[in-house]
């Protein structure tokens, strides 16, 4: 009986110096190990792939912001400030009721078929919008000119990036709002392009926030 005990108190102390083991190598050691990499090798994506303007962190150059207007009374959804580049649709979605500092959407699509009514309805109107909208008295929008990612949604909802002609054929009106020259804006748009990575995956794109940002240092110079 004493010598079944003690082979049962030496398991139990085994067990519980491999659990301790265990728990200081991937419990403390190891998570250690990956942040000290992390923060030295790759610090700015480690912290969240931060943006910085005017001395202060205003988003990430991985989630998209929204530009618009205050909420007016009676109005079911705020309208676009056209003085600002505009990032991608964001249908479908509801609010973040967590972190409202930014008024973030949940990330996800609208998982609609693309024959379904409401989401051709929503392309025809986002369509409709950005040609009324980008259009200016000396430059019109044709709505051949429309790519995709201007009237449709992202699959997370939260893409920070435009293709660089739905950029291009906002340069009149964001010119125009801020009594710039095309060129000048153009130029912007121009300096923001990003091409594939490696130069073959994904395709040419533009971050909406970090073009806004150098246009309001633009027009804070003009």
């Amino acid at each position: 009986m004493n010598n079944s005990l003690t082979s049962t108190a030496r398991l139990l102390g085994a067990g519980l110096r491999a659990l301790l083991v265990l728990t200081l190598v991937t419990g403390v050691l190891y998570p250690l190990v990956v942040t000290g990499i992390a923060q030295g090798l790759f610090n700015g994506k480690a912290n969240g792939s931060e943006i910085k303007a005017d001395g202060r962190v205003v988003g990430s150059s991985l989630i998209g912001q929204a530009y618009n207007l205050p909420l007016k009374e009676g109005q079911e959804a705020p309208a676009p400030d056209l003085k600002w580049f505009q990032g991608r649709p964001q249908n479908g979605l509801g609010t973040n009721s967590v972190n409202t500092q930014y008024k973030l959407i949940l990330s996800g699509a609208t998982n609609r078929s693309g024959d379904d009514e409401e989401l051709m309805q929503w392309v025809k109107d986002a369509k409709a919008a950005v040609v009324k909208d980008n259009s200016t008295g000396t430059y019109k929008v044709k709505p051949s000119q429309v790519p995709a990612d201007a009237v449709t949604s992202s699959g997370s909802g939260l893409d920070p990036n435009i293709s660089p002609q739905y950029a291009d054929i906002q340069v009149h009106r964001v010119a125009e709002k801020n009594g710039l020259s095309t060129a000048e804006v153009q130029k912007l748009v121009d300096d923001h392009t990003e091409g594939r990575t490696l130069g073959f995956m994904g395709e040419p794109r533009v971050n909406v926030l970090e073009l806004n940002i150098a246009l309001k240092e633009l027009v804070a110079k003009s």
